[in-house]
């Protein structure tokens, strides 16, 4: 994927009335729209090749921007993710390592977190605050329980529907969300969040504005739309009959081989409706050339548990597992005279990057000292081909409710390896060669293995990681 954004800085020179230069005012810096989507897979867009779920807009946005092949979240599960993306930094840095509200015990106890974006970090949505930016928030939140911690504390002026819970209480108003007055009876809540961003658009359009649209979909409870289920449904028993098993074994669960859950179809139509409706606002108030507009997931599509609604093949498992399936991200990246409409590339990014690669685009200074584990992608937009950057890492010390248990990653170039917190087993994949992780190489390029797994222990006290411990009780 490539990303978009507008940057606009340049100054034009003319005559005073007394015939001498004259400099005039910077032009406006650019908005800058931030779409979450919530458990969404690699897989479940058209523009990354799904046939089944239908993504005509986000295609769209596909084709006039860049879209990123391998786009990493960094974690398998929401939280962290989230927090990442607002600070700039990796979740083990930070200690917050898990799902806010996660604590599953096996064999081990998993390492201890806090439940919360701390408030010394200063985040995405703070230094554009401070830069003149109008900033809103819609959607799920999952950052810290209490208004303490809510998206208003962390550098938004408004929020609509963002509060502690992970998914939300109600998709049908009544809503019993704390921070969205309820509509009438049976309306969609996608729908009322979009209109929710829509009106913001329309309030700050003479403004620089970020707006960060975190959406509750596709997250389990599955809810659509009956006429969506109905369609959907329809096109499942048309498809031919699936070439293979629907499941294949996944440690002590199954993930799902194929794409066919009509519910989660009609939900994931719903998100690019959303986004449709989006784009085209943007084009109505004229904005569309002012604007960037970045779309990703959290984790993985959940393929192994919950009802398992998608697959993410050809990667392997999905939401809460340290394999593709569980960590690679859909990336889209509209910046409208920069990124090529159209382009791809292929460089591995992770969640961390957006803060500093938006406050490029926007042409303001960076902050190193916060976005630590972040790297600035413009060059990429750009065209260039390169990173200064050898490795991504990853730390997830807990059991997932979808089957995975404590371990960390790391890749470098095509390499990737997993060390497992149980039994300090590692499995070593070449990506390049064998993108669903089906040969583990540990054994034949044992000093590989042992360079990396040193690696990424390095780089876990380099972070002050914190590690699960022996349960006394197993």
């Amino acid at each position: 994927m490539r990303v978009a954004l507008v940057l606009a800085l340049a100054f034009t020179t003319g005559c005073a009335a007394d015939g001498g230069p004259r400099q005039a005012a910077p032009a406006r810096r650019p908005n800058v729209v931030f779409l979450l989507a919530d458990d969404l897979g690699w897989k479940d867009l058209g523009c990354y090749g799904s046939s089944f779920y239908e993504t005509p807009n986000l295609d769209r946005l596909a084709a006039s921007g860049m879209r990123f092949t391998q786009a990493y979240a960094t974690a398998p599960v929401c939280s962290p993710t989230r927090a990442s993306i607002m600070a700039g930094k990796y979740p083990a840095r930070m200690n917050t390592t898990d799902y806010f509200g996660g604590r599953r015990k096996k064999k081990l106890l998993p390492a201890e977190y806090i439940q919360y974006l701390p408030l010394e970090e200063l985040t995405i949505a703070e230094a554009l605050g401070e830069a003149g930016y109008a900033t809103f928030f819609a959607g799920k939140w999952h950052l810290g329980r209490g208004d303490e911690f809510a998206p208003e504390a962390q550098g938004f002026d408004g929020n609509a529907g963002g509060f502690w819970r992970g998914h939300p209480p109600s998709w049908l108003a009544p809503y019993k969300n704390p921070k969205l007055a309820d509509g009438p009876e049976g309306e969609y809540l996608p729908e009322r969040l979009t209109e929710e961003s829509l009106r913001f658009l329309e309030e700050h359009a003479d403004e620089p504005f970020l707006l960060y649209f975190s959406y509750y979909l596709v997250h389990t409870p599955l809810v659509t739309k009956p006429e969506l289920k109905a369609k959907y449904e329809a096109k499942a028993a048309a498809l031919p009959p699936h070439d293979g098993p629907r499941f294949v074994p996944e440690g002590e669960r199954e993930a799902r081989q194929v794409q066919d859950h009509a519910v989660y179809a009609g939900m994931v139509q719903s998100l690019d409706d959303s986004v449709g409706r989006l784009l085209d606002k943007l084009d109505e108030l004229g904005l569309a050339e002012d604007t960037i507009v970045i779309f990703t997931s959290d984790n993985g599509g959940l393929s192994t548990s919950e009802g398992s609604p998608t697959s993410n093949v050809p990667l392997r498992a999905g939401k809460g597992w340290m394999y593709e399936g569980g960590i690679r991200e859909p990336l889209l990246v509209r910046w409208p005279g920069v990124a090529e409409p159209g382009g791809e590339c292929d460089v591995p990014v992770t969640a961390t990057d957006f803060y500093p690669t938006i406050l490029g685009m926007a042409g303001l200074p960076p902050r190193p000292e916060q976005h630590v584990d972040g790297v600035d992608l413009t060059p990429l937009l750009r065209g260039e081909a390169e990173l200064e950057r050898e490795e991504l890492f990853w730390h997830y010390p807990h059991y997932g409710n979808q089957g995975g248990s404590p371990c960390g990653a790391i890749r470098e170039g095509d390499l990737k390896l997993i060390e497992f917190y149980e039994d300090s087993r590692v499995e070593l994949y070449d990506l390049a060669s064998d993108l669903g992780e089906t040969r583990d190489l540990s054994l034949r390029r044992p000093a590989t293995a042992a360079r990396l797994r040193a690696r990424l222990a390095a780089w876990r006290d380099a972070v002050d990681a914190r590690m699960p411990r022996p349960n006394p009780d197993s």
